[in-house]
This record gives structure tokens, C-alpha cells and sequence, in this order.
């Protein structure tokens, strides 16, 4: 700019030199300043003025009613359609489709200009966009779509949960929140059932329920554990999420985050074993949450973790001269030790089933009370566990109780060739009580005035073990009315309680319940 006003100077000659005039350059100076001076103000209110209009806009989008709500869902992972990036991700409102990016390069913007499809979601910010015009739309009537996406629960409304009654969802279909089937990508029934049967659980339900209870947890650099924590809260809050547009909900994101952190031990395209993989969700769950071996150090722990004390004899080598024998098991390596254990579910032996066929050429499918099987836990009977080398004597016997009790029987064995399943039928009440097999302590007994059990999720393995071969379903007890349903994949059926113990029951789920 001084040397455009020194262009424009009047000339003084001096010596025969041309040389600026100072004092005119300095009036010119002065000039070029009260300009600026004056378009500041200029361009600040036409700066305001454009706000205003893009507010006007933003409150008046013309292409709010082309929004397709049927086609939306949220289930599925947040990846644009096109470049497989899940970095700045947004929905299209009008086809359901995601799309990075809202430039003027990116995916989404050429995709309104292709199709015409103008209002957008941005996946994370939950703000919604109008394109290629670019600015922001805000309009209460889009509430119901960021809720669905991202549901939210208040303490109050938690506290009430139970109480709510048969909701209707957008496609007209009726369901009640909580009991929504979930969808079968290919192989994840054994998944599924796991995940209806936690949710079903008050403290582990309620904990999910309000993201602020978690993410406040730090984890080390590097640890991609706690993105389970964050899918299952996530896929907890649409189960029980009252405002669905759909009566089902996919766990796409919740099996991809368990593929991954269980490093493939566990697929969705693969049928896996419901017990393995509840014992390492609530594991990897428990130390996810920064949870160590002290009691209630997690939700995990302080809604599961019971104790039992453990008597273990080493058996010597088996011998033909009995005097020997009996010398040998005088010695201290073979005398009785007694150890503490936490445990998270208690594992159930059936007896072996029949090897012969009866008279109509079919085998004879056993029953048996499920008070026979937790004999195991008297302190009392004794089994022999044996390993490559050595054979022990195990005695069990429960010293302290959980809030709710997890009981799995199992009905796999696995040889060198193949998987053999045991078809035994476990005759099971809704109610038992552990009390005789609770310690004889008088101070276990003085900590334990409530021992009775309420069945709360049953999970059943119908077909034969080979993966593929079976399926997997679970009967869960709706808390606020008391009735039973059945829900396999996407299906919710009524159920008669009758029903229930005449199944092969897997897994249980049962809450401890005042006499």
C-alpha cells in the first residue's frame, strides 16, 4: 500500500532529483486509513445480516417431508457406503445410506446432487445438514430420529422401566421394551441369547443403561477392550429404547466388537458355545471396566461373583499291594488342602447318558432334579478330577452367595473325533433355595438371611452339538408383568411357565428374591 501511495505523489525536485512529498504521502495515509475505518462496520452487518438468513434457513428447511423414516437403521456400523471410512460419517435421511463427509468433494455432497436426497445426519455430532446448500437444520420434529439413533435414559425413568407396557413401533408392529428380537447375521443365535439374557438383569441393565457410569473409566494406551463396553451399553439402551421405529434390533456392531477382541475366537459366521463365550464376555467385561480380584470392583463382580471353598486331596498312583496304598496316602503331599475361589456361575455335571436302545429302538432320554446336580456344591460328596499325570479328590461347598446366581449344565463333551451332546432332561422349579448347600459357619449362615432363587432367563440348545447343526433360544421372565416369553432370533412368543422345564435347559439366570 506505501508504495501504491508513493506512485500517486506529487514530485519536489531537488538537486535535480525527483523526491515524494512527505507530507502529502502522510494525507494520503491518513485517507487510506479513515476508508478502513469506515467498511468494517459495513462488512460486520452484512456478515450479521447472513447469519440471520442462514438462522431463517435452518429454521425452514423446504425438504424436511422428503425424510424416509421406514428406511432408517442405525444398527449397523457407522462406515460410509463408498470409501469404507469411518471418519466423519453421515446418513442420508432420505435412502437410509451412510456417506463421508459434507464438502464439496466428499461422498454425501455428490450424492444429493445425484440423486436429490438433501438432509443428512451426522453420525457422531447428531446434527442435522441440508445439502449441497451446506448449513444446519433444526427443527423439533427430527427429535425422534436422534433419540432412536442415540437413545437416553434419566434415573427416573430407569426407575420405571419395568412398569412400561406395550409400546407401538413406527412400522405399526407392538413389542414391549426389553423383549424385542434380535437379528441372526448368519451363526450369532449362540451371541444373541447371551446378550436378551444380561439385559435382562437390573443391575447389569441399569449400569449400561447411562453412559456416564463408564466412560469416565481410563484405559492404557493401545487397549481395544473397552470398545465392548461401549457397543454393549449401546446395544442395551435400543433394546430397552421405548421409541423404536422397528420391534427388533441388530447386534452388528456388539458381534463385530467381540470378533475383534476376542481376536476371531468368537464369529458371527460361525456357531460357537453359549458357556465359552459368556465366561469370556463377563471377563474381558470385568477387566474392561478396570475391575481387579477384590469383590464389587466391577458391576460384573458385584452382580455375579459368589465363593465357594474348595477341599482337594491328591490320589497316589494306583498300587496292588494295599498296604502300601494306605502308607501313601498318610503322607502330606496326599492330605487333604482347603482353598477359597471366587466364581462368577456355577458348571453342572449331568450323568451319562443311557447306551442302549429300549424295545422301540430309540434311546431313552433320562431325567433328572437339578438338586441332584448341585449335590456337587454339599461339601460333602466328593468327585475325582483327573489330569495328564495326577488324580484329585474335589469336595465343594458355598461359602458366599451372589446377587444373581448363574448356573450352566453341561451337556457338551468333547473327545478326539467328535462332540457329543447329553439330551438329559433337568427338572428345574422356578424358585430353589441354597441353603443346604450353603457353609454350616455359623458366621456364612449369619451373612446369608436370604438363600431362595428366582429363575429369571433360561437359555435352551435344541439340535445336535456340531456348530450349524443346533440352535439356540431363551425364556425370559418379563419383571413388571411376570409373564414368560420366548424369543429366538427375531421372534417373541408368549410362553406358559409349564413349558419351561421340559426343555434342554444350557444356561440360568436366577436373582436372589427375599423368603
Amino acid at each position: 500500500r506505501a508504495y501504491g501511495s508513493c506512485i500517486n505523489m506529487p514530485l519536489a525536485k531537488q538537486g535535480g532529483e525527483s523526491v515524494p512529498v512527505k507530507q502529502e504521502a502522510h494525507r494520503d495515509r491518513a485517507v487510506d486509513d479513515d476508508d478502513d475505518e469506515e467498511v468494517t462496520p459495513r462488512k460486520r452487518v452484512k456478515r450479521e445480516e447472513s447469519e440471520e438468513e442462514r438462522y431463517a434457513q435452518s429454521r425452514h428447511c423446504p425438504y424436511l417431508d422428503t425424510i424416509n423414516r421406514q428406511v432408517l437403521d442405525f444398527d449397523f456400523e457407522k462406515l460410509c457406503s463408498v470409501s469404507l471410512s469411518h471418519l466423519n460419517v453421515y446418513a442420508c435421511l432420505v435412502c437410509g445410506k451412510y456417506f463421508q463427509g459434507r464438502g464439496r468433494h466428499s461422498h454425501a455432497y455428490t450424492h444429493s446432487v445425484q440423486m436429490g436426497h438433501h438432509v443428512y445426519i451426522n453420525l457422531h455430532t447428531l446434527k442435522f445438514y441440508c445439502l449441497p446448500d451446506n448449513y444446519e437444520v433444526i427443527d423439533p420434529s427430527l427429535e425422534d430420529i436422534k433419540y432412536v439413533l442415540n437413545p437416553t435414559f434419566t434415573v427416573e425413568e430407569i426407575d420405571h422401566l419395568d412398569q412400561k407396557k406395550r409400546v407401538r413401533a413406527l412400522d405399526g408392529s407392538t413389542y414391549l421394551p426389553g423383549l424385542v428380537g434380535m437379528n441372526n447375521i448368519k451363526a450369532n443365535d449362540y451371541m444373541n441369547v447371551i446378550f436378551q439374557a444380561l439385559a435382562q438383569v437390573p443391575p447389569v441393565r441399569d449400569y449400561f443403561l447411562r453412559e456416564e457410569n463408564y466412560m469416565h473409566i481410563k484405559r492404557p494406551p493401545g487397549d481395544q477392550s473397552f470398545i465392548l463396553v461401549q457397543r454393549l451399553g449401546e446395544l442395551v439402551r435400543k433394546l430397552w429404547n421405548p421409541q423404536n421405529f422397528k420391534s427388533h434390533v441388530s447386534p452388528h456392531e456388539m458381534c463385530q466388537a467381540s470378533v475383534k477382541t476376542s481376536k476371531k475366537k468368537f464369529q458371527f459366521t460361525e456357531q460357537g458355545n453359549a458357556i465359552d463365550f459368556l465366561q469370556w464376555l463377563l471377563n474381558t467385561l470385568h477387566m474392561a471396566l478396570g475391575g481387579t480380584k477384590k469383590a464389587g470392583s466391577s458391576v460384573v463382580y458385584d452382580t455375579f461373583r459368589g465363593g465357594m471353598r474348595v477341599h482337594t486331596r491328591r490320589l497316589p498312583p494306583p498300587s496292588e499291594n494295599e498296604e502300601e496304598y494306605r502308607k501313601l496316602l498318610q503322607q502330606e503331599e496326599y492330605q487333604e488342602k482347603t482353598s477359597e475361589s471366587p466364581f462368577l456361575f456355577l458348571t453342572l455335571d449331568l450323568p451319562p447318558p443311557p447306551l442302549f436302545q429300549d424295545e422301540f429302538e430309540k434311546n431313552i432320554i433320562p431325567q433328572v432334579p437339578l438338586y441332584e446336580l448341585l449335590a456337587k456344591f454339599d461339601g460333602a460328596t466328593q468327585r475325582e478330577y483327573q489330569t495328564y499325570k495326577e488324580s484329585f479328590m474335589k469336595r465343594f461347598e458355598l461359602i458366599e452367595l451372589p446377587r444373581f446366581l448363574i448356573l450352566c449344565i453341561k451337556r457338551f463333551t468333547k473327545n478326539n473325533f467328535f462332540v457329543e451332546k447329553n439330551p438329559t432332561i433337568v427338572n428345574f422349579p422356578l424358585e430353589i433355595d441354597l441353603a443346604e448347600f450353603l457353609s454350616s459357619d455359623p458366621a456364612i449362615q449369619d451373612k446369608h438371611p436370604h438363600t431362595t432363587y428366582r429363575l429369571v432367563a433360561n437359555i435352551v440348545h435344541d439340535g445336535k452339538p456340531e456348530p450349524g447343526e443346533g440352535s439356540y433360544r431363551v425364556h425370559v421372565r418379563h419383571r413388571g408383568s411376570g409373564q414368560w416369553f420366548e424369543l429366538q432370533d427375531l421372534h417373541v412368543t408368549d410362553l406358559l411357565p409349564q413349558m419351561i422345564t421340559l426343555s434342554e435347559s444350557f444356561i440360568q439366570v436366577c436373582s436372589k428374591t427375599p423368603r
